[in-house]
């Protein structure tokens, strides 16, 4: 950077403690704001703490908008209007409406919005996207998404679906994204969930069917089931020259069963990088802040990955699968 960057935290929760520390690995100046838990934040991994929101927006370049996802448009919609670019937690927004009046808020303020969709920087999705990109499966046909952990109890709002969208917003929009990125746009969703609470434990469970522009299917499976659970992520993406696949419980990176002839065989470390994905995120958007170039994820990205999992919130509760449009509005079909 050249020149000292302020960015500004806005929430000290359980994604704000990985936010901090990637944005301190940046050089940049932080400054916290939270209605709560902003001084212990910033004593376990540094920066400064803010008196108010409005003092935060005052002194910051970046607003990086890290609090329960009802709250991610009108704090958004306050830095975009005080001229701020801004680091926006996924979803972008609770509802269509909101993702909408953020686009339109972007485009006219001239401010950038990166959201974070930070498993594009985990090795093992960065390291597929490339093998797509090279054909070394072929033609895609089917990708198979499945993401699954203990239900996240440690904040109330997680349980209420006005608030956090549910699984399917909160958890699987991670594997949305990434489907998109892999396979391109997507023109019908359609989705079963089901949610169980007793006696104040919850599980919850969706499956999501998306038919791509190209043809290609995906499906992605979530779950939030009980505490003892861990949580694992696992794809399957299979084209005309074979599958590429990766499974965090055996402990491996990509695995490719291709055809010879196919072009090398990606690789990638069994184990995670050596740098937090968190860290590549937010350095790739303040490098392409600085640049006024794209970072690997656009707003339009987070948009529409929002859009493509409203439709699919919509289509668990109509049982009827959603026609999306060029700009994402959704219509039964």
């Amino acid at each position: 950077m050249s020149k000292e960057t302020v960015v500004a935290l806005i929430g000290a929760g359980g994604i704000a403690e990985f936010h901090l520390p990637a944005l301190l690995t940046t050089g940049a100046r932080v400054v916290v704001w939270s209605q709560e838990g902003a001084p212990e934040l910033v004593r376990r991994f540094g920066g400064e703490i803010a008196g108010s929101f409005e003092e935060a927006l005052g002194v910051a370049d970046v607003v990086d908008v890290a609090t329960p996802t009802d709250t991610h448009h009108a704090l958004a919609s306050a830095a975009l209007l005080a001229g701020k670019d801004v680091i926006l937690e996924k979803p972008v927004a609770r509802t269509a409406e909101q993702v909408s009046d953020l686009r339109r808020l972007s485009a006219e303020t001239g401010r950038r919005v990166f959201p974070g969709h930070v498993v594009r920087y985990f090795p093992e999705y960065a390291t597929l996207h490339a093998a797509v990109r090279d054909k070394v499966a072929g033609e895609l046909a089917v990708l198979r998404f499945v993401r699954s952990g203990a239900f996240p109890a440690r904040s109330a709002w997680f349980a209420d679906p006005a608030r956090s969208g549910g699984i399917i917003l909160d958890l699987m929009i991670h594997d949305i994204d990434i489907a998109r990125w892999i396979a391109g746009e997507v023109r019908r969703v359609s989705a079963v969930a089901r949610r169980i609470d007793s006696e104040g434990d919850v599980c919850e469970a969706a499956h999501v069917l998306l038919e791509h522009d190209s043809g290609a299917i995906t499906h992605v499976a979530g779950v939030w089931g009980p505490p003892h659970i861990d949580f694992t992520t696992e794809y399957s993406v299979a084209g005309t020259g074979g599958v590429l696949s990766h499974s965090s419980s055996a402990t491996k990176g990509l695995v490719a069963d291709v055809r010879p002839g196919g072009g090398p065989p990606p690789s990638v470390p069994a184990s995670a990088s050596a740098t937090s994905p968190f860290a590549l995120e937010v350095a790739d958007f303040l490098r392409a802040r600085e640049a006024g170039e794209d970072a690997r994820v656009t707003f339009e990205d987070g948009a529409r990955a929002a859009e493509i999992a409203l439709a699919a919130i919509e289509s668990t509760t109509t049982g009827q699968p959603v026609l999306l449009d060029a700009v994402g509005a959704g219509t039964r079909g």
